[in-house]
């Protein structure tokens, strides 16, 4: 016992600060070996002896931790030319789980100095700091060279000096220590990892020091931690044990429970109240400790009452007396403890813990805490160790128990022990109780007692079981019976004061748990660690849509088609035609032509021409007949457009799969086309008069960087068509009046396979940017024209219009200017303002007059006015002059918030007494904040350019987090304040898309320039003395303002249900608006969503690898439309995004369909009526494999019910999403969506064929293939195929009389690739189910 004492005392660490272990989970803990060198320096003096002592510091709470290593004395020596060195060349061992930059290693150099008496004492001459973890949290990258540490004079001491400033470098109060340094090698250890359940967390320790369980170094190495060897363990088994509590265990118990209570009203400084404390369960943790720490977590083990097990029928402690019978707590457990090691550290400890709960008293019975849902308290009352004797194998053990204010190895405080004068007849060893217990190393008599077990517990297991939140354990061998396991209070226990244990995490059986103690630190065995190859959620590319060079160079007969077509023409400010530029290459933007441009307004023009098939595109999906189109562009309101119609160039509505593009025409509100030119030409207004101070460089950022956005939807069905983008870098003029120029965008579609896991890192490799289970479709072709327009700021067309109604001009031009959301004030310009009656500004006044006025004649009318007025008047003087003093000390400031953006301004505060007071900074709004830390306000100062100083700790925070700064007399200091939200504006929330397109796409033209001065928040800030007293006020206007968006997202998935999505981030560098030459490599990504309720999160997966966005969105109901915002940044404090995602969640219902290639499977949904009747229509997106019945429009009753039957034939195998949409055809409103998962399976192929064909265009190819019937009567089949494209039948249906043999002819269409294609030729009966399926593979030479 001796040496686990002495080891015990000796090693201490002091704890992490307490906001260290708020993390959860706990990181793995890292290991490291330091070697310190040798020490030079002109400061040493010769023959003098010195001695480095290192310890552990956390530099961002100013502690330090672990326990401080002393190097031996070494004597300095001269060294060439005039220094001195003195050499340790010893190394040091640690490892800690606080990866943060803030953790540190501090030396400090200590010299052996002789007072004048002849004493010597110990002086520090200087210092330094390692760093061991760089930014992000990853340990210092160290080469294998040495390392030089810059000393500072003084002491470690100085680093919790109050002015102390990290980063050290810009610390103005240390001083460097010329032409000294020390050493050193600091380097990551890996061997140490394998005995880290050996040594505690934060302790520092050299090679030359034993550690209880490792063996000395081997051969002529002289340090055991290069390269560690354990010790063999031997298995020990603890059996009926039992403790005894003095003078009895009801006593005891008593007392406890009547101290307990006693201490809880005496801090509740309460009366008696009816209520109790309870014992809920005791429990004993068993485990080995090394006198370092706790080998293994220990387990935990249900202690019962020995009346209790005796009453049950059980064994009955050995050697109990009759007077002590049922006083003793038994464990009817055996308890295996695999990690004991014969060496004299090695302990056994003990705890016993109690679960206390509060009960109170109902009709006389008791009401536990878990029946009212109270949490339970845990309280240690006592502990012992045992140290086994060499060569023990089986003997009986009897060890006291101690208690009271002695440190023990569960780091807890315990229950006093009874006074010496009590229970005088037994001895002073047993005063606190004693646990006894057999214990046995004899493997062979365990493998006979499990075998019983296991017939025991396979007896209890047929009985039913009971209700219980206990977590299963697998069972080892040697087992136990199964005895009561711990009640839910381990799941809601809380300490409640100072010494109790903590909440353990995680389940516990009866037998044991792996459960620590807090101050333990978990070892490798008592966590289950994450492989590298867990299963992850498949990433899809956050770059879909390649808005690459759209711009197109037409030739003259296209330039003759556009001037036929009847567009309207664009013009320039003196009314000229502007012509059609050339494309230019992307990325040539001079910014200083743009800004020594005097035409400084831009008149920014979109014009929609045509919508066409891509040539190459597939032909899967239907082909619409009217579109409409969504998109917003920079921080204007999002845009949904009217109903467009594809019109043919011969001037007919569009049929068929034509190739050639179809013009876009406006539709009336009856259903005909408009007789307006054709075409949709939307106008953006961009004058500088009403953009904030410097946001006309910002918006030729956008111009230059960013692209445009576009969704095509099909105007009948409202389903998706696709996607497009286009480069804004075209519309710069570049000193030129007027450009324009014509493009043609792909608009593509991305089809999300269902969600599914991929096991290892393919699906993670660097640069994979095309993952798994996305299918991308170009649909069409979009066909638009840019021009911007050059205006001197005053002539710009519409800017003296109306702001409450501006609408379509009669050639289909939607105007809509830039200041639309600013007011009118803003562009300069004088205000008058009327004078208005008393009555007319009060209605309170004008009430209380007309209710009470007298009927007489007007003079006394009149008088008796005056008379109320002047009472009125008296009554509110108090209330306006203190609106008068307010206005004297209110300060205003207006701050034109965007989405992600943080607004930063300085407030200056002004003490106006003569005496220093104490204010207290009240905000009324969250989005307002002071700025706390002095490094966010550095850097935003930075950012801003502001010249005032910053003040390192300069506020103080309440107990209410209310911040609190000193001022002296008559002193201005400056607060620093950040606006930021991340709630979309209520304005541009309104989800675009398919829900309502007849409402919206009127409103969305006639409400563009309505005012938007109804959404300015106000927000008051007071600042305070002491009583409450405002020395100042500040009211911030907050104007919010459109933000722009960089891409867009679209999902759909099933209602009610949750979206769980992986969004790969593109390199960084190519974000616009990231920083150039950031050092350390690629930057840590930080995102914000709009959606509190939203999960989103970033995830690394290691240096040089790819970044992903994690999201879990709850869907709502069908056809709901959940729109959210995702902002991303590059730096730590948020300050601008360089990104910002607009997501859309369509939420369907779903339906899963079973079903196999080429057969017809047929459903039904039910269709409920809404409120009125409709006429609608279902649309599907895939109508060659899911048919609808009926096919056409059809009335839906009010609050009817009628069946929609479909028939779903996939062409391909595996899983696939299909939209069904039902839609009001009258008013083209969405009334409901379905979304059908597909489990397509393969068919049974029966016989298979090859051939050759040419590629490249041709005829194409006959072919016969024969087909016998297996019936002996006649048989009606259907024949169809998975590729339509490339195959076509001579009949699509035949009939055979039965064994007959029948030729089926077969028409291959020509291929314009090379290649290989297989064709399924699916035979089905006249119920439409697969009789025979022939597959034909098709090479293409």
């Amino acid at each position: 016992m001796d040496e686990w004492e002495r080891v015990f005392r000796q090693h201490s660490p002091l704890s992490p600060h307490p906001q260290r272990r708020r993390a959860r989970p706990v990181p793995r803990s890292a290991a490291f070996r330091c070697v310190l060198k040798y020490l030079h320096g002109a400061a040493l003096a010769q023959g003098a002896e010195y001695q480095l002592r290192l310890s552990l510091f956390d530099a961002t709470y100013h502690h330090f931790f672990g326990r401080t290593w002393r190097s031996s004395w070494q004597a300095a020596r001269a060294t060439p030319p005039r220094s001195f060195r003195a050499t340790f060349n010893e190394t040091v061992y640690f490892h800690t789980s606080l990866n943060h930059p803030g953790i540190v290693a501090v030396v400090e150099v200590v010299v052996l100095a002789k007072k004048g008496n002849g004493d010597s004492q110990h002086l520090s001459c200087g210092f330094g700091i390692i760093p061991i973890f760089r930014c992000g949290s990853e340990a210092t990258d160290l080469a294998t060279e040495d390392r030089m540490l810059k000393l500072y004079h003084g002491t470690p001491r100085a680093l919790l000096h109050p002015h102390f400033q990290d980063p050290v470098e810009k610390n103005k109060y240390l001083t460097v220590m010329e032409k000294s340094h020390l050493q050193y090698a600091l380097k990551p250890h890996q061997p140490l990892e394998t005995i880290i359940h050996l040594l505690p967390e934060n302790l520092l320790i050299s090679g030359l020091q034993a550690v209880p369980g490792l063996l000395p170094a081997h051969g002529d190495a002289t340090d055991c931690f290069q390269k560690p060897r354990l010790m063999k363990p031997v298995t020990c088994y603890l059996e009926r044990l039992s403790i005894r509590l003095y003078p009895s265990l009801e006593e005891f118990e008593e007392e406890l429970l009547d101290l307990l209570n006693s201490d809880r009203l005496l801090q509740a400084n309460a009366a008696p109240d009816g209520e109790e404390v309870a014992v809920r369960e005791r429990r004993l943790h068993i485990g080995v400790h090394n006198g370092l720490r706790f080998v293994r977590a220990p387990q935990v083990a249900v202690l019962v009452p020995e009346a209790e097990e005796v009453l049950g029928g059980c064994w009955e402690a050995p050697g109990s007396r009759a007077r002590d019978a049922g006083q003793a707590l038994v464990l009817r457990s055996r308890i295996h403890l695999s990690e004991m090691v014969p060496h004299p550290a090695f302990v056994v400890c003990f705890q016993l813990e109690y679960v206390l709960c509060s009960a109170g008293r109902a009709g006389g019975k008791a009401v536990s805490g878990s029946a009212r849902g109270e949490a339970a308290d845990m309280r240690s009352v006592r502990w012992a160790v045992w140290r086994p004797a060499p060569g023990i194998s089986d003997t009986d053990v009897v060890l006291p128990l101690r208690g009271g204010a002695c440190r023990g190895p569960c780091q807890t405080l315990v229950y006093q022990t009874p006074p010496s004068s009590r229970s005088s007849w037994q001895g002073k060893h047993v005063e606190s109780g004693t646990v006894q217990f057999h214990v046995s190393t004899d493997l062979e008599e365990h493998l006979v007692t499990a075998a019983e077990i296991l017939c025991k517990d396979r007896d209890e297991s047929e009985q039913p079981p009971t209700p219980s939140l206990r977590v299963p354990v697998p069972r080892r061998v040697p087992a136990s019976p199964r005895g009561p396991g711990l009640s839910v209070s381990q799941l809601v226990a809380s300490p409640r004061g100072r010494g109790q244990t903590p909440p353990q995490d995680g389940g516990i059986t009866h037998l044991e748990a792996d459960l620590g103690s807090p101050n333990t630190e978990p070892c490798a065995d008592d966590q289950l660690q994450a492989l590298p190859f867990t299963p992850l959620q498949v990433p899809i590319a956050a770059v879909g849509l390649q808005a690459g060079s759209s711009c197109v160079s037409l030739s003259r007969a296209s330039l003759a088609r556009l001037h036929a077509a009847g567009f309207p023409e664009i013009l320039d400010r003196n009314q000229e035609p502007v012509e059609i530029s050339e494309p230019v290459e992307l990325g040539s933007f001079n910014p200083r032509l743009e800004e020594a441009d005097p035409l400084q307004g831009n008149e920014i023009i979109l014009q929609f021409l045509a919508f066409g098939r891509d040539a190459q595109g597939s032909v899967e999906g239907p082909w619409p007949r009217t579109i409409f189109l969504t998109f917003q562009f920079y921080r204007f309101p999002p845009i949904t457009t009217p109903r467009l119609q594809l019109v043919s160039t011969d001037g007919g509505p569009v049929t068929g799969l034509t190739m050639l593009a179809q013009h876009l025409v406006r539709v009336n509100e009856d259903g005909t086309l408009s007789t307006r030119p054709p075409g949709l030409q939307l106008k953006y207004m961009v004058d500088p008069a009403f953009l904030r101070p410097g946001e006309q460089r910002w918006f030729l950022r956008y111009l230059a960087e960013h692209s445009l956005q576009i969704d095509v939807w099909d105007g009948d069905s409202l389903l998706h068509v696709g996607s497009a983008a286009v480069k804004l870098e075209p519309l710069l003029r570049q000193g030129q009046a007027a450009v324009r120029t014509y493009h043609e965008l792909e608009v593509a579609t991305t089809e999300y396979e269902p969600d599914g896991t991929v096991l290892g890192r393919e699906a993670l490799r660097h640069g994979a940017l095309r993952p798994l289970g996305v299918r991308v479709a170009v649909r069409g072709r979009l066909h638009l024209c840019l021009a911007n327009v050059g205006h001197p700021c005053e002539e710009i067309p519409g800017q003296l219009l109306s702001r409450s109604r501006i609408g379509p001009a009669p050639d289909t031009t939607v105007t809509i200017p830039a200041g639309s959301w600013r007011s009118l004030n803003a562009a300069g310009g004088r205000r008058t303002v009327r004078a208005r009656r008393l009555m007319d500004v009060d209605g309170e006044l004008e009430a209380v007059l007309r209710s009470h006025r007298p009927e007489q004649g007007w003079p006394k009318q009149h008088a008796w006015d005056l008379q109320v007025i002047s009472a009125y008047r008296d009554h509110i003087k108090g209330d306006s002059i203190y609106q008068m003093l307010s206005q004297a000390i209110t300060a205003t400031r207006t701050v034109h918030a965007v989405l992600g953006t943080a607004e930063f301004f300085e407030f200056p505060l002004k003490n106006p007494y003569s005496i220093q007071h104490t204010v207290t900074i009240e905000v009324d709004h969250p989005e307002l904040s002071v700025i706390l830390d002095p490094r966010e306000w550095r850097h935003f100062k930075e950012l801003t350019k502001s010249v005032t100083p910053v003040e390192e700790e300069m506020f103080h925070l309440r107990d209410d987090l209310k911040p609190q700064v000193y001022l002296r007399p008559s002193e201005t200091v400056h607060i620093p304040f950040k606006y930021q939200t991340f709630s979309a504006d209520p304005a541009v929330v309104v989800a675009q898309g398919p829900s309502g397109l007849g409402a919206s796409a009127k409103a969305d033209t006639s409400s563009l320039g309505k005012s938007r001065t109804g959404q300015t928040k106000l927000i008051q800030v007071s600042f305070q003395v002491s009583g409450g007293k405002p020395i100042a006020l500040l009211r911030v206007k907050v104007e919010p303002q459109p933000h722009v968006v960089d891409q867009t997202f679209r999902f759909y998935h099933p209602e009610l249900t949750f979206l769980k999505k992986t969004i790969r981030l593109p390199p960084w560098h190519t974000l616009p608006g990231t920083p150039v030459g950031i050092p350390g490599g690629q930057p840590e990504m930080f995102v914000r969503c709009s959606d509190p309720d939203i999960i989103c999160e970033t995830k690394t997966l290691g240096p040089g690898e790819p970044q992903d966005i994690f999201l879990k969105v709850a869907g709502g109901p069908s056809p709901q439309i959940k729109k959210f915002f995702v902002a991303i940044y590059t730096d730590a404090w948020l300050a601008a995004p360089v990104q910002i995602w607009q997501f859309y969640l369509h939420s369907l219902q779903r339906l899963d369909v079973a079903c196999s290639v080429g057969q017809l499977t047929r459903l039904s949904l039910l269709l409920h009526g809404t409120a009125a009747p409709r006429r609608v229509r279902a649309f599907t997106s895939h109508p060659q494999e899911l048919e609808v019945d009926p096919n056409g429009a059809f009335v839906l009753p009010a609050h009817g019910i009628q069946d929609l039957y479909i028939g779903v034939r996939p062409r391909r195998a595996g899983s696939k999403f299909i939209y069904l949409n039902l839609v009001d055809v009258e008013y083209h409103q969405l009334v409901s969506s379905w979304l059908l998962c597909l489990s397509c399976r393969q068919p049974l192929i029966s016989k298979a064929f090859e051939i050759s064909l040419p590629a490249g265009g041709g005829r194409g190819c006959n072919k016969r293939i024969t087909y016998t019937n297996p019936y002996p009567s006649p048989r009606l089949y259907f024949l169809c195929t998975n590729r339509p494209d490339l195959l076509q039948f001579k009949e699509d249906s035949f009939e055979v009389a039965g064994g007959e043999v029948y030729t089926i002819g077969l028409r291959f269409a020509p291929s314009q690739a090379v290649g290989e294609e297989e064709i399924l030729i699916h035979i089905n009966d006249h119920e439409e189910k697969n009789e025979e399926t022939f597959c034909v593979k098709v090479l293409y030479q």
